[in-house]
Formats: C-alpha cells, sequence, structure tokens
C-alpha cells in the first residue's frame, strides 16, 4: 500500500504531469495531419473522418495540457519556466485553430470535397502540425535547456 501512495504523490506532486499529458496533443496533432494526407492521396473518406477524430480529440486534450502546464510552472518554477508566456500564447493559438478546424469540419460534413474551402481545412491540419512542433521544441527547451 505504501508503493502505491508513493506512486500517486510522485506522479501528483514530485514528476511534472504536463510532460505525460502533452504527448497527446501533439500524436493527435500529428496523426491527423497524417490521416488528412492519405485521405488526400487515396480520396477517401474514412480517413478524413479519422483525420477530423483525430483533430477533434487535439482539440480537447489541448485544454488538458494547458491546464497541467500551468499548474506545473506554478508548482515547480514558480511561474517563471523559460519561455512560459511563447508556449501559453502559442497553445492558444493551437487551441483556436483545432477547435476551429473541428467545429467548421462537424457543421460542414461536405468540406473535404468543398472546392473553397477544402485548402482551407487541409492547411488548418498543417498549422496544428507546425504548432505542436514549436510547442514540443519549447517544452524541450524548459526540461534541457538549449
Amino acid at each position: 500500500m505504501a508503493f502505491i501512495q508513493k506512486v500517486i504523490n510522485d506522479l501528483l506532486f514530485v514528476h511534472p504531469f504536463h510532460t505525460m499529458i502533452v504527448h497527446f496533443p501533439i500524436a493527435l496533432t500529428s496523426a491527423a495531419l497524417f490521416f488528412i494526407l492519405l485521405a488526400l492521396w487515396k480520396k477517401s473518406d474514412l480517413l478524413e473522418t479519422i483525420a477530423f477524430a483525430n483533430i477533434a480529440l487535439a482539440s480537447v486534450s489541448t485544454v488538458v495540457a494547458a491546464i497541467t502546464g500551468i499548474r506545473d510552472n506554478i508548482n515547480l518554477y514558480a511561474g517563471q519556466a523559460p519561455n512560459h508566456m511563447a508556449k501559453i500564447v502559442l497553445a492558444t493559438v493551437l487551441l483556436i485553430v483545432t477547435a476551429t478546424t473541428a467545429i467548421v469540419r462537424w457543421r460542414n460534413k461536405n468540406l473535404f470535397h468543398a472546392r473553397t474551402g477544402k485548402v482551407l481545412y487541409v492547411a488548418a491540419y498543417f498549422v496544428s502540425f507546425i504548432l505542436v512542433a514549436v510547442l514540443g521544441f519549447l517544452g524541450g527547451v524548459i526540461l534541457y535547456g538549449f
């Protein structure tokens, strides 16, 4: 029982919880880009639906990652983690891009086949991926330095 209590204590109060959670938006955004590119290549509605599901889940997981990141910044770095303001701004932009992409696609199921919206729809996946890549780099700077 003491071992379980130690693991729970370490997870919640010692180990940065954000570093475990942050992998979800990174993986989901990366998978979303992968599946939208496959959908374009194969002209597959199923693959596009998978991409849409991934970008929607990435949006939700971005909120959780942001909450845990702010918590860890306060608890572990006294609110002064390197680049914390840049990460907050970029994470907010990521949330806006992923949530907007998911909501617009949810409201327009034929967006993947629309001439005017398709380019912006696919571009949003690329923008989301670039944002998580930069956020991941900045997170690495916090843990490991330049």
